[in-house]
């Protein structure tokens, strides 16, 4: 096989399986990340005023920042902001249910980075060791044992107790925290196949049409950036041209601000109008009505939330 010819196979690849490879990749990146900040940076106190909220921070404010940078980073937070914040839109959004749905698909998504985070730190185990060797949790651990054992549990992270007695305590922190671990991890297996079953289930789009809606979204995106940067390019050059010229620019036509939000707003799908996207519908339905964005039987369907995924982000962007 061709140098040309493998590469075209592993693209192709790459775009049947982009979402499975990304989550993949984010998976990955933020189990490295939380090892390499477990290992280099943690630092258990070993006080039995400080255990508690050092382990709780390190463990929840990173998953905190993960999940919120995964609102930040997708494309339908800012698609949900301009179908709400919109002068003309606000109307549609006050009844709140269609921007709680693309939120809950929001949180879903960007949970995927922090709930990693979390599992794999319970499965090194030292954060749960250091949070739960505190103080409000040493009368549990301590039951039946020497009186003493209540002022060294602080220090078993740091492998500093005097009783080895207590010191063994380190196994059963490591322990309860590997299997909250495998708990979380198996919950969110079964939430997440219980959700993707009832998806497709309730879809009111086949299998297949799916698919050829998934290609039609790519080929969209595609011919969209490519058109965007042609004419992006062309306006800019004969402005700079007019700039040194001193002349006055030749007229293009350049969609509307009102355009630019129709086809931004969220999309919405409606069973007697089969439309693949919201430029799909603006080009038809222009001529009929000045709004897009809602109309009788628009629903929102969790299994078209890739629709909204889809931007023109240039290559210098990303």
């Amino acid at each position: 096989m061709r140098p040309m010819e493998k590469f075209q196979t592993v693209l192709s690849l790459y775009q049947k399986h982009h979402n499975a490879i990304g989550y993949g990749l984010v998976t990955f990146l933020t189990a490295s990340g939380e090892r390499v900040f477990s290992t280099v940076v943690f630092s258990c106190p070993c006080s039995a005023t400080w255990n508690l909220p050092y382990g709780l921070v390190s463990l929840l404010v990173p998953a905190l920042g993960l999940f919120l940078l995964g609102y930040v980073l997708s494309a339908r937070t800012w698609r949900l902001l301009t179908s709400c914040c919109a002068p003309d839109a606000r109307t549609a959004c006050r009844a709140g249910l269609r921007g709680a749905l693309v939120c809950t698909h929001l949180s879903a998504a960007s949970a995927v980075a922090p709930l990693t985070w979390v599992a794999v730190a319970l499965l090194g185990g030292a954060f749960y060791e250091c949070a739960a060797s505190s103080a409000p949790f040493a009368q549990r651990l301590c039951w039946g044992r020497d009186p003493s054992c209540v002022a060294q549990l602080p220090l078993v992270p740091c492998k500093q107790a005097n009783m080895s007695e207590v010191q063994d305590l380190l196994k059963d922190l490591r322990a309860e925290s590997q299997v909250i671990g495998w708990i979380l991890i198996a919950i969110v297996i079964i939430i997440l196949l219980a959700f993707t079953s009832l998806m497709r289930c309730t879809s009111p789009v086949s299998y297949l049409q799916l698919k050829f809606w998934k290609i039609y979204m790519k080929q969209e995106e595609n011919i969209l950036k490519t058109q965007a940067t042609a004419h992006a390019t062309v306006l800019a050059k004969e402005n700079v041209k007019s700039f040194f010229d001193g002349s006055h620019p030749k007229e293009y036509n350049t969609p509307s601000i009102k355009d630019w939000q129709q086809i931004s707003s969220l999309y919405t799908f409606n069973p007697k109008d089969q439309y693949y996207s919201m430029l799909h519908k603006y080009v038809n339905r222009k001529e009929e009505s000045h709004s897009i964005t809602s109309a009788e039987g628009d629903v929102m369907v969790p299994v078209l939330d890739f629709v909204d995924s889809f931007d023109i982000s240039t290559t210098a962007e990303l």
